[in-house]
């Protein structure tokens, strides 16, 4: 499990710029982090993570397998999006299928780039994507509440709650506000997640700016990071001008860029990051001599549930979870040595697995 996030934005912000030049840089990357084109507009790329490449050195494994996250580029919003302008119902339908947006807003000047809105701002352009995103949800639940009502009045209970939190989302709609800022009690989180509303996905603000202002942003950008820390959004700030250029270099050419901008990690690695803590996401690994893998759940999971990542007969018979933190692993230079010094512990059912961890899990079905 990685995460799929879509890219969104106006026309002649970057977007697409942005989208080929991270996903040319994957490509790019060494072989333990492929890249893969599903379709023309999906790219899929392997997380980077030096500690994955600790445990294959340590274990001489023969595979390594990184954790993958894919980016979709989607085409096609314009004003009116919502009524089937542009590509509209294609458009939404593939964001339905997203773990998380990002709208990459334009945060430079270039007089050469004719803006679609005819002036450069950046929180002007957010708006104009959610309000079509909004619009989407309030038409999509209109549609939903006459059958919801129907099924209500014959006291099927399902309907009736389905129905109650339908009607708490057409309320925040109609107030200008996307389905995500809602409160919603525990009991209501399952039926919130069925109506699968455009507007209830995580959303990161990408900030494209000008070669200049990688480092620390401009006034554009800081606008747009007013505007997450205000919604409990994320934001990140990404040259696509600088990434175009690193997609092109070979991995000492590209280091030394960064080197020469003072960045330390290419754009690809901070969205990756940035989108991970949206998501509330960590890695776990296990290892061994046949492969060495990294595998992404939710934070807070408790052992069963992460090991239904690898697969669910693990948490159906899950029995036990030996554990080694990261630190020694490596430390102790692998599972054998950690057991002799017992740094490897024995956790059950209500174990909280923590970022980085190294477990082997026994189970029987």
């Amino acid at each position: 499990m990685g995460f799929k996030c879509g890219i969104v934005g106006l026309p002649n912000v970057g977007k697409s710029t942005l989208f080929n030049a991270l996903t040319s840089t994957a490509s790019a990357q060494a072989a333990n982090y492929p890249f893969c084109t599903i379709e023309p507009n999906v790219g899929e790329v392997a997380i980077p993570d030096t500690r994955l490449n600790d445990l294959v050195a340590i274990n001489n494994s023969k595979n390594t397998v990184p954790t993958r996250m894919t980016f979709v580029d989607i085409a096609g919003l314009v004003k009116g999006a919502s009524k089937g302008e542009g590509l509209g119902n294609q458009f939404l339908a593939n964001i339905r299928e997203m773990d998380a947006i990002a709208y990459v807003l334009r945060c430079f000047e270039d007089p050469n780039i004719i803006h679609v809105e005819g002036k450069i701002n950046p929180l002007s352009d957010a708006e104009i994507v959610e309000t079509e995103l909004m619009l989407a949800d309030l038409e999509s639940l209109e549609k939903r509440i006459p059958s919801l009502e129907k099924k209500a009045k014959s006291n099927d209970f399902e309907a009736k709650t389905l129905l109650s939190v339908a009607r708490k989302c057409i309320e925040i709609l109609q107030l200008g506000q996307p389905v995500r800022v809602l409160s919603l009690a525990d009991s209501e989180r399952d039926d919130f997640d069925i109506l699968n509303l455009l507007t209830s996905k995580p959303v990161l603000y990408v900030c494209n700016v000008d070669e200049g202002s990688a480092l620390n942003g401009n006034s554009y950008s800081q606008k747009v990071f007013e505007l997450a820390e205000k919604e409990g959004a994320k934001a990140v700030i990404i040259s696509a001008e600088i990434e175009s250029e690193l997609s092109q270099l070979d991995n000492n050419d590209r280091q030394e860029l960064l080197n020469d901008m003072g960045l330390e990690e290419p754009g690809l690695v901070r969205l990756i990051q940035v989108g991970y803590d949206l998501l509330g996401l960590m890695t776990y690994f296990t290892a061994g001599p046949k492969e060495s893998r990294a595998w992404t759940v939710p934070k807070n999971s408790t052992a069963p549930r992460s090991a239904r990542a690898i697969h669910t007969d693990f948490e159906k018979g899950f029995i036990r979870a030996e554990v080694i933190s990261f630190e020694d692993y490596v430390q102790l230079g692998g599972e054998q040595k950690a057991r002799e010094s017992g740094k490897m512990r024995i956790e059950g059912k209500e174990y909280i697995v923590r970022d980085g961890d190294v477990i082997l899990f026994r189970f029987n079905v």
